[in-house]
């Protein structure tokens, strides 16, 4: 049986290291790392969201605010608004909640919120600094996939691992996370990487998950790694979240895209949903916050 990766509890530990590393930054004279949320309308996951990674700030000592508007919100708007928080010194971190409404221009706001405070990771600037193994702010979820396969011990200095999803947020900086020099800013892990999606033929996506020695998929597509595609000892992350009904309670549950039970039985190790990198997904905005705060108060020395 596969060893559980308790993405709870790895999360909890980081989450106490930075309540640490901010008392010392407040002992040093300077304020809290302060966060702005802006949610556009009412819909309940967002909410939630939004709602847990407060609640997350005020665990570790970060200062938030939550701006909430109705989605009759105009892109003008928002993207004044988003300017008025770039241009203040008391905010470190923004954070627009995704998705927003369909008359506004998801990647022109992304793109409108300054690079120093983007802790989502978003900004086009920050990714393509990504993809350059540069220093930046990299999106949270494939960061916290990154230190989740870190803190576990998982080899992967030359493995062989797959992608399976190719998003713009999660697939794709993921696999530049695996692939990349160790060496350089990103502290990557210099894996061979093989990227699939929702295009790869079925059998083709079997023949190359059965190569793997790590598997990260985030497709939102239950049930979709089985255990006969996967070799024996494969570390499994599984970052899909899909809420579906049980068939033998008829209650709704969360679920991966990991056919989990089976695939357990032959993995090495493998992440839970919930409990794998959903609560790793919030320790990195919080570890992005503070790394802006550190970054915006050195420029403002600067001058």
């Amino acid at each position: 049986m596969a060893q559980l990766i308790d993405g709870k509890q790895i999360a909890r530990e980081i989450q106490e290291e930075l309540q640490k590393k901010i008392e010392s930054w407040k002992a040093q004279g300077h304020r809290s790392p302060q966060l702005t949320a802006i949610l556009i309308g009412d819909d309940p996951a967002s909410t939630t969201y939004v709602n847990n990674k407060m609640k997350a700030a005020a665990d570790v000592g970060i200062e938030s605010k939550t701006e909430r508007f109705g989605t009759e919100i105009t892109e003008e708007q928002l993207l004044e608004r988003i300017d008025q928080l770039n241009n203040d010194d008391a905010v470190d971190g923004i954070l627009i909640q995704l998705p927003v409404p369909n008359h506004i221009d998801e990647r022109k706001v992304c793109n409108a919120v300054s690079c120093d405070k983007d802790v989502d990771g978003f900004n086009e600037r920050n990714i393509g600094r990504l993809c350059l193994d540069m220093n930046t702010l990299i999106p949270c979820t494939p960061l916290g996939v990154q230190e989740l396969i870190k803190r576990t011990g998982i080899e992967t200095f030359g493995k062989n691992a797959v992608v399976v999803g190719r998003s713009k947020n999660v697939g794709m900086p993921i696999a530049m996370l695996l692939h990349a020099d160790g060496r350089n800013d990103t502290c990557a892990m210099d894996c061979t990487v093989t990227i699939c999606h929702r295009f790869t033929p079925p059998q083709e996506l079997k023949r190359f998950c059965q190569t793997a020695d790590i598997i990260v998929t985030a497709t939102g597509v239950p049930g979709l790694i089985t255990s006969d595609m996967i070799k024996e000892g494969a570390a499994i992350i599984d970052v899909g979240i899909t809420r579906i009904t049980d068939p033998s309670t008829g209650k709704k549950k969360l679920v991966g895209d990991v056919d989990f039970e089976e695939v357990r039985k032959k993995a090495g190790l493998i992440t839970p949903v919930p409990g794998g990198v959903g609560p790793m997904t919030v320790a990195m905005l919080m570890k992005n916050t503070m790394i802006a705060a550190k970054n915006l108060a050195k420029k403002r020395n600067a001058f």
